[in-house]
């Protein structure tokens, strides 16, 4: 069935989509951020006197303010009007930002990356309900397809730009770079969006209950998965904690939010099935873009020794042709039953990530051209079908909650994909590990010649025998761990492919959907 319509077909002007620029803007801006220090926290560490394990929270804590404040955001938008909330979460998501470039230690960036996360958060929502607020049926296609941009470039950019900036200006200027896109921001909507009355009796009558559940289950869930790998997950009597509340938490957001006739955020979209298998794919499509941007630079770094800025060449990419293909799957997906586009978009994805399954210690940039450019072809037309199934007959008044579940739920994907895979890592290297060093033994005849190979070559760079004989199981040593380490990333890509194909079928248990092509036609 067709969507209500909010705005009626006809030229769109230039105040509206300069509103929708401005939107999109701020959604690239706060995906970015979240993986914009990686490739940088060495440095930042360095700064803080802080190590590997506490510098975890630097990214943690910004996603877990985020996961929060999204489902938030239907009802601060009824609070404080589009144009009024949108202009003062980035106002302060800009002093947020300039103050953990000034923090002093890994306290203080913690506590303000949290408050970063929390202002940035609810941009990710807001560009995607100003594309059904604002535009038309007919120029929804163009404005989604600018969104699903912002949902799968932004991850790829985000350590290639972390690491262009930090090698130049020092790890500072990752996050004073968000004074431009957020000025911008801030001009394009007080321009193009009007004024809305304040309506803040909505906080008074909000259901604070609820909003408690809520925020104790995906901050303690996003902590679980984030922290789990690291701790050795039920090992550790702090994971089993966040574990429990995070069910408490989110039993209890279920049932307060059954209970009450208008919830700050409608769950009961889920019994819709367009929506409930749109969210699904969200789900895996988070797993596959994060999955995909972490293990790539994680192995760049590792096992060829790239730098931040190699590591931002290579992924640029996945990125780049995106630019040139997002316009003509908007067309396609007014024509096209999205069904047949998503599968196809889920098809290149998944392959592109089996192609990286066959990488060993020697590959870089040239042998991993073509699997990025595979990807870059893929992503758009799953993010933008996936938008379209996700808005598919949701009315005007549930579009702020659609929205907001829909991209929740897409970060949630990204959070257990990383968490996942991060398990898989160790756990694989391990495996391999130990079958390698079953073959690579004292008995085997070829492991016996090339250890007598290494120390007559340690031998004659002036090493005494004990001590060439020592570097030479070191090094034997060195090439099982490494081999042991490229083994596992592959399977990593595999797994990742895997899942990603296998999603065909269950997208096919959606309604066939099209992107209004005008002439006020909804969606089939």
């Amino acid at each position: 069935m067709s969507a209500p319509m909010t705005v009626p077909e006809g030229p769109v002007s230039a105040r509206t989509w300069v509103a929708v620029a401005a939107g999109m803007l701020g959604a690239f801006m706060a995906v970015l951020d979240i993986q914009i220090t990686n490739s940088s926290l060495r440095d930042i560490l360095g700064a803080l006197n802080a190590t590997q394990e506490e510098g975890s929270w630097i990214s943690t804590a910004y996603l877990v303010a985020e996961i929060i404040v999204i489902p938030l955001t239907a009802l601060l938008t009824r609070t404080f009007g589009m144009r009024g909330y949108m202009m003062g979460t980035t106002g302060l998501f800009l002093v947020f930002s300039t103050l953990c470039a000034a923090a002093w230690n890994l306290e203080s960036m913690i506590l303000f990356r949290m408050m970063q996360g929390f202002t940035g958060g609810a941009l990710i929502p807001m560009a995607m309900t100003l594309v059904m607020a604002k535009l038309p049926p007919s120029k929804r296609a163009a404005g989604m397809a600018i969104f699903g941009l912002t949902a799968t470039l932004a991850p790829s950019m985000g350590p290639t730009l972390g690491g262009y900036l930090s090698e130049l200006y020092g790890w500072p200027s990752i996050f004073y770079i968000n004074w431009v896109p957020g000025l911008l921001l801030i001009a394009g909507v007080a321009w193009g969006l009007d004024p809305e009355e304040r309506k803040l009796k909505e906080l008074l009558n909000a259901d604070w209950l609820g909003i408690a559940f809520m925020a104790l289950g995906l901050g303690c869930l996003t902590i679980f998965l984030e922290e789990g790998n690291s701790k050795d997950w039920f090992e550790s009597g702090f994971i089993i904690a966040f574990a429990g509340l995070s069910l408490v938490g989110l039993l209890g957001w279920v049932v307060t939010s059954a209970m009450r006739p208008n919830p700050f955020v409608n769950l009961g979209l889920f019994a819709q099935r367009n929506f409930l298998v749109a969210s699904a794919l969200a789900a895996v499509m988070g797993m596959g873009l994060y999955g995909s941007s972490f293990l790539l630079p994680l192995y760049l770094g590792q096992i060829a020794g790239y730098s931040p800025m190699q590591i931002g060449e290579v992924i640029m990419w996945a990125g780049l042709p995106q630019l040139f293909i997002m316009p003509f799957a908007a067309k396609l997906s007014m024509k096209v039953d999205n069904r047949i586009l998503c599968s196809i978009g889920l098809g290149l994805f998944g392959v592109s990530c089996i192609m990286n399954g066959y990488m060993d210690a020697s590959t870089g940039y040239d042998q991993l051209l073509l699997s990025q450019v595979v990807r870059a072809l893929g992503q758009p037309f799953v993010m933008l079908t996936l938008s379209n199934f996700a808005m598919n007959g949701i009315s005007p008044k549930d579009t702020p909650s659609a929205s907001s579940l829909f991209n929740m739920i897409r970060n949630l994907g990204g959070s257990i994909g990383i968490a996942l895979l991060a398990t898989q890592l160790t756990q694989r290297e391990h495996f391999h590990s130990a079958r390698l060093g079953e073959a690579v033994n004292g008995f085997s005849a070829a492991t016996q010649l090339r250890l007598d190979q290494l120390t007559q070559n340690f031998i004659s760079k002036g090493f005494d025998p004990v001590t060439a004989s020592d570097k030479a199981l070191k090094a034997i040593d060195g090439i099982v761990r490494r081999e042991s380490f490229v083994m596992a990333y592959n399977d990593g890509f595999l797994i990742v492919g895997a899942i990603l194909l296998s999603c065909i079928l269950i997208l096919w248990l959606s309604d066939k959907v099209k992107s209004p092509s005008g002439g006020g036609a909804g969606a089939h």
